[in-house]
């Protein structure tokens, strides 16, 4: 193929966004339509699935709490044989493949077998529920800092992270995958020192035309995220 970004044999981590595929990068586009293979993610929007060439083989291996399609093993495993099949290969991941995408794995299995692999980031679920909702992730003077944090964690370990830290007003904080542990989070936070009343926005399915939008407070978010999950974006 002249021209190609895509050269057989090889693998690209493509950032796909939060779902609208008009927030797609240009080189994100063209990647899609050049693989004869992708492997995408759950989160991944179908709009931007219909970007790929109909030749093009999908294949879904995402993973949602508690349902895991493929473990990360196998992914991994699959994206080599492909690549060493001599396929254009796409590891199609939601969001931006460097932010909680588990991007290094990934990218090590395949140099362990000589395979070239390459990231083409994407526009993460935090900036697109902020400025859909009008807001800005930083604020001269009060948000000095955007902290982004996932709180998924492993079966039934606790979320072990540093609450201290985290608990800081001049920042704003973006949490991934915070529905289940809405409660403890607001638990946290709070006794860290975070006032009770600090703003949270909750957003379901960011980008997307199904998009829900909920605004709470700190001390409610147990409450709030028991109808609505995805970033959730405190501001002081």
């Amino acid at each position: 193929m002249k021209g190609a970004l895509i050269a057989p044999g090889t693998v690209w981590l493509v950032g796909a966004g939060p779902g609208d595929p008009d927030l797609l990068t240009r080189k994100a586009e063209k990647l899609i339509r050049e693989a004869t293979v992708i492997f995408y993610d759950a989160l991944v929007g179908g709009g931007v699935l219909e970007l790929a060439e109909a030749a093009s083989r999908l294949i879904p291996v995402g993973k949602r709490s508690g349902r895991h399609s493929k473990d990360q093993q196998t992914i991994n495993q699959m994206i080599v044989d492909a690549a060493l099949a001599g396929e254009r290969v796409v590891r199609l991941k939601g969001g931006d493949p460097s932010i909680f995408g588990r991007a290094s794995e990934e990218i090590e299995a395949c140099m362990a077998r000589g395979i070239k692999c390459q990231i083409c980031p994407g526009i993460t679920a935090a900036s697109a529920a902020a400025a859909n909702a009008g807001l800005s992730l930083t604020l001269r003077g009060l948000a000095r800092k955007l902290v982004f944090i996932t709180a998924h964690a492993r079966g039934n370990e606790p979320l072990d992270l540093d609450w201290q830290a985290l608990a800081d007003p001049q920042a704003t904080l973006a949490i991934y995958m915070g529905k289940a542990a809405g409660a403890v989070i607001s638990r946290q936070l709070i006794g860290a020192g975070l006032a009770g009343d600090t703003p949270v926005l909750l957003v379901e399915n960011a980008s997307l035309p199904n998009e829900r939008q909920f605004s709470a407070r700190l001390d409610l978010l147990a409450l709030s995220a028991k109808s609505v999950f995805g970033a959730v974006l405190p501001w002081s």
